[in-house]
């Protein structure tokens, strides 16, 4: 409904401008006799204020609607079916690869970044590991592991999947308390 308001509201102020240009060319070109007596001219004077507060209010009103941020413009993946259109947001399918990452034993501290190509979704995992285990095998569980998992939930296809091993959890030393 807003959305319906503020296009009639920006029909309404563009007419006005269009009106206004067009009559003041008349006026200034002479093809409009513009010789009015004292009465009209006040009557004029009045009805110009009153048009001119319409059109700050309505160019305040455009003004507010181009500088507020808009919630359809966060990043997402368009999807169309045969039934109509699909949106997934980016944090949606980063949250997915977190999920599917994070079922791997010996993985902390996991992020996830996505990016949109042509032939797909590019997924890089950051990580660290704990040092428990092969980092190749574990690495290589990840990525099949998220490739299949985030294709499968969201149908889009994933033509990457890069892990990146930051770093070495160390492991809590224990002080022996001998009594």
């Amino acid at each position: 409904m807003a959305k319906i308001l503020d296009r009639l509201l920006l029909f309404i102020y563009s007419l006005s401008i269009g009106i206004l240009s067009v009559v003041a060319i008349l006026l200034l070109s002479g093809a409009m006799p513009y010789e009015i007596s004292l009465q009209e001219e006040q009557n004029l004077w009045i009805a110009a204020i009153v048009v001119a507060a319409v059109l700050f209010i309505l160019s305040l009103r455009f003004f507010y609607i181009s500088v507020r941020r808009d919630r359809a413009s966060l990043p997402s993946i368009d999807q169309r079916t045969e039934f109509g259109d699909i949106q997934i947001s980016m944090e949606t399918v980063e949250n997915l690869c977190l999920k599917a990452a994070s079922k791997f034993r010996g993985l902390r501290d996991v992020k996830a970044r996505v990016r949109v190509v042509e032939s797909g979704l590019e997924i890089l995992i950051r990580a660290v590991v704990d040092g428990e285990g092969s980092i190749p095998s574990l690495t290589s569980d990840v990525q099949k592991g998220v490739h299949d998992y985030v294709g499968e939930i969201t149908g889009i296809p994933v033509s990457d999947v890069s892990v990146y091993i930051a770093n070495l959890a160390q492991s809590p030393s224990f002080k022996s308390r001998v009594e």
